[in-house]
């Protein structure tokens, strides 16, 4: 009797090439924008600092609220690529129209319509991804979504400096310019190379469901409670970074442009870090790698905390970076397994926590800005730590979950 061959598990390149592409002009579309955005409203559009906060607050909140919609008719219908397609095509129509329009409330309206579904490119990218890998190369599911958040960081590595030479040489049109360029390439690369993917199966289960079905169903508070963790880890990357040129000056006495070398040594070394993490996920827990580097965020802020110059801070960024690199390269995964049957929900639920992260971490810089930046440190300590006793008490409920799972599954049999 013959037997047939297990089938063939596609190249994992091969799913990756298009997507890494994908990822590289969405990556570029963000970083040359959003750092400028601020600087753009005030010096293009005239808006006082009122106007500039209100822009900066309804913007992203729209954006996950938005993105929170996308996500449930994601899962809920076979329609993942033509979201990406229609995202990109928002994000086109919003930048193209920002290269000329100056009028104030045009651009919030724009901001709360097309920008913020331009928005759910982002997770709908990781979900469309997900469920590639899954069905290619399931094994290394975990490793490729590393993969392609390492691409985006490269887009963040040189997208800042590509804008800043544009708006001395053409200007903020020059800028959102490529922005619409980048937009146009991710359609391009939807329509051409890019497969309509399914819908997830239902009955696919959670690594905590199973034949133990007592022992799953009070594990349902775990989803919120990491959500909450997520957010609680993310705050503190936007307060230091914004507290970082303040805190040179007032607290180390240096020169607050050092900021920026201290921000891209720690960028530098977060890619090939993601990448060994992505590595390492084929042979760890994403559980173990969560909870690691979430108490290497702990260390670091600690560090930064005490740190009496700037060559303290700089080696510490080894540190940061194995942080940065575990909560944004392995965390999206880590919230996915939460969800199987509902990537796009579980996506947008982990990437909304940035944006919540970032509006949460504006008054605590004013509270940083009235006791002194490095109190800002001591904030980032504090949250830190929440966030990893969180993680680290759900981390252990699923262990133990999938523990008597697999025992009763030995039961049954």
């Amino acid at each position: 009797m013959t037997l047939a061959a297990p089938p063939r598990q596609r190249p994992l390149s091969r799913a990756l090439l298009p997507l890494g592409l994908m990822f590289l002009a969405v990556g570029i579309s963000v970083a040359v924008v959003f750092p400028f955005l601020a600087l753009f409203l005030s010096t293009e559009v005239h808006a006082g600092p009122a106007r500039v906060t209100v822009f900066l607050i309804v913007s992203p909140l729209s954006g996950v609220l938005l993105s929170s919609l996308v996500a449930r008719a994601s899962d809920r219908w076979p329609i993942r690529r033509r979201i990406l397609i229609a995202a990109a095509a928002a994000g086109l129509v919003g930048s193209l129209v920002t290269m000329f329009v100056r009028d104030y409330w045009v651009l919030l309206a724009l901001a709360v319509s097309a920008t913020a579904f331009a928005g759910a490119l982002f997770p709908q990218s990781f979900a469309y991804a997900r469920q590639i890998l899954e069905r290619d190369n399931p094994g290394r599911a975990a490793m490729g979504i590393s993969a392609m958040r390492t691409v985006f960081s490269l887009a963040w590595v040189g997208g800042p400096a590509l804008a800043a030479v544009l708006l001395d040489v053409g200007g903020f049109r020059l800028v959102y310019g490529l922005a619409a360029a980048m937009y146009a390439l991710a359609i391009l690369v939807a329509v051409i190379w890019l497969d309509e993917v399914g819908t997830p199966e239902p009955g696919a289960a959670e690594p905590e469901a199973g034949p133990a079905t007592a022992v799953a169903a009070p594990a349902r508070w775990v989803l919120p409670v990491t959500i909450v963790a997520f957010v609680l880890v993310q705050v503190p990357m936007t307060l230091v970074v914004q507290a970082l040129p303040l805190f040179i000056r007032e607290d180390l006495h240096g020169d607050p442009s050092r900021a920026g070398l201290i921000l891209g040594l720690c960028a530098a070394l977060e890619i090939p870090l993601m990448l060994a993490l992505g590595a390492l996920t084929t042979r760890f827990s994403l559980r173990l790698l969560i909870v690691l580097g979430s108490a290497c965020g702990i260390v670091y802020y600690g560090i930064g905390l005490v740190a009496p110059n700037l060559w303290v801070l700089a080696a510490a960024q080894v540190v940061n970076a194995l942080f940065i690199s575990a909560i944004s390269g392995v965390g999206i995964s880590y919230v996915q397994d939460l969800l199987p049957h509902e990537p796009g929900r579980a996506t947008t639920l982990y990437t909304n926590t940035f944006p919540i992260g970032a509006i949460v971490a504006g008054p605590l810089l004013g509270l940083a800005a009235h006791f002194g930046y490095r109190s800002a440190f001591g904030m980032a300590t504090a949250l830190c730590a929440a966030g990893f006793v969180l993680l680290l008490v759900t981390a252990v409920r699923r262990r133990t979950v999938a523990a008597a799972t697999t025992a009763a599954e030995h039961a049954v049999r």
